[in-house]
């Protein structure tokens, strides 16, 4: 399976669903016209807002999920080497931790967004399998991610719990 080097090129919110979208673009990509490709991952608002504070830097007062699983690892002797985007099937993205200890490298079955919220904790890459990138990117304009994470911060700051009470 050949793999893409991706980056965060922002965090956004769906105008009509109001969930957030992970964008995903190549670590290598140089716009051709302000315009590339980024591959879209709707993901929940507490991945979105543990990415974000992991983005920024924010060192929570108490562990996270997040940072709790990276601690977990790493006293179990392990790192996350990186972070695979391995597949799309019926709309759904899979992925994969790859763990590096002492002996061997193992994968462990994984949601795109935990994975991307280790991966920002951890410092390590994230890839997208070529086909995956090739079937679900889209066309996007130049993404201002400065605004994009105020916009999501904004909307977190204003969202009220029983806005998702169906």
């Amino acid at each position: 399976m050949t793999m893409l080097h991706v980056r965060i090129a922002g965090l956004s919110l769906d105008p009509t669903s109001r969930q957030p979208v992970l964008l995903l673009v190549p670590a290598d990509d140089e716009p051709a016209d302000d315009v590339r490709r980024a591959l879209p991952i709707w993901i929940g608002h507490a991945e979105a807002a543990a990415i974000i504070l992991a983005l920024q830097g924010v060192d929570p007062p108490r562990p996270m999920t997040h940072d709790l699983l990276k601690s977990a690892i790493e006293a179990a002797g392990h790192v996350v080497s990186r972070v695979e985007i391995t597949r799309l099937q019926d709309g759904t993205f899979f992925a994969a931790l790859v763990l590096r200890g002492e002996e061997r490298e193992v994968a462990i079955d994984a949601r795109p967004s935990d994975s991307v919220a280790l991966a920002v904790r951890c410092g390590c890459p994230v890839y997208v399998a070529r086909d995956v990138f090739e079937e679900a990117a889209v066309e996007v304009t130049e993404v201002d991610e400065e605004a994009e994470v105020e916009r999501f911060r904004d909307f977190l700051d204003h969202v009220d719990p029983s806005d998702f009470m169906s």
